[in-house]
């Protein structure tokens, strides 16, 4: 089954899209800014596990509602921010409804909400004709978060800066995932509080560099900076990650700041046994899903023209969520 990421208007008018959750599966911390901000170098790629928008123009007054407790449903939720202001750079005035399915755990390093403000970017940029390049459409993607730019582009790519570089990374050879959240959510601004650039293992910022020799082996290449911290303060992010390689993964490895954690298996059946077994663990959600990579895409590293990009999205089969 192919899932497309393109937004679609419904005969009711309302304007729906999906949003993809992301994994990182590199991500080393390369400084602290001034502005308090850090620099960072991860290779990313969206998965195949995404929440659904609906986007209502005609509401009579702007308002948000989610299937999730933990959403904030006022000024504050990312997603009616994207809205505000992509309206605004094109000088409309106009209430917005916004619904949204929840599937992407919150507050587990996967980049829902940012997510949710790309898709809404990504939604009304096509529901308007395109007013916005891609590169305007990024800008404004990092004025509302580090991890925007990236959901707006949704190839892999390998991020930079605090997330406002990208390259797009070809040749990712696709992996089923399993993916495991623990039950609980981290603070991002937790661990990073935490984190001290002096225990950095050096040697690890040059390992991205690997992945351009041999991107078939990017088990054994995986890495997070931020995971023996996470780990230490939820010591439960160690056990999934036990649970997934007895299971047979061919690398494990914690996603963003945590919590959810994510195994890499070569075959779709060897993922769904895995998935059965551990499974009776009633605390943990698992979610059955795979890579999605873009299918011809250039090897000139050049970015395509951004609609074609989004139209070339073919992940391999749909994501099975099982709690």
């Amino acid at each position: 089954m192919t899932i497309t990421y393109n937004p679609t208007i419904e005969p009711s008018g309302r304007i729906k899209v999906l949003s993809p959750a992301k994994i990182n599966l590199f991500l080393h911390i390369t400084g602290k800014r001034p502005d308090g901000y850090h620099n960072l170098l991860s290779l990313m790629c969206c998965i195949n596990l995404y929440d659904t928008l609906y986007i209502n123009l005609d509401a009579k007054r702007t308002g948000i509602t989610c299937t999730h407790p933990d959403v904030p449903l006022d000024k504050t939720n990312i997603a009616l921010k994207a809205a505000s202001t992509f309206l605004k750079a094109i000088n409309i005035d106009k209430a917005v409804g916004i619904h949204i399915t929840k599937r992407i755990p919150v507050g587990a390093g996967l980049g829902g909400g940012s997510s949710n403000a790309a898709a809404v970017l990504l939604a009304l940029n096509y529901y308007y004709d395109h007013p916005c390049s891609m590169d305007k459409l990024i800008s404004m993607g990092l004025s509302l978060g580090a991890d925007v730019p990236f959901l707006i582009f949704r190839k892999p790519a390998v991020v930079s800066g605090i997330g406002e570089k990208l390259e797009s990374f070809h040749g990712l050879s696709n992996r089923h995932i399993l993916l495991i959240y623990p039950g609980f959510s981290i603070s991002t601004a937790e661990i990073f509080k935490k984190y001290d650039l002096r225990l950095t293992k050096t040697k690890n910022k040059n390992k991205i560099n690997l992945f351009v020799k041999d991107k078939n082996k990017i088990e054994s290449l995986l890495w997070n900076d931020l995971e023996k911290i996470a780990a230490t303060e939820y010591p439960e992010i160690y056990d999934v990650k036990k649970a997934l390689l007895s299971q047979g993964a061919q690398g494990v490895l914690m996603t963003g700041s945590g919590s959810a954690v994510f195994g890499l298996f070569s075959d779709f059946s060897r993922a769904k046994t895995a998935c059965d077994a551990i499974s009776r663990n009633i605390n943990w959600q698992l979610f059955l899903t795979d890579l999605v990579i873009p299918t011809g895409a250039s090897s000139s590293g050049k970015t395509q023209d951004f609609d074609s990009c989004i139209r070339r999205f073919e992940p391999s089969r749909p994501s099975h969520i099982i709690f």
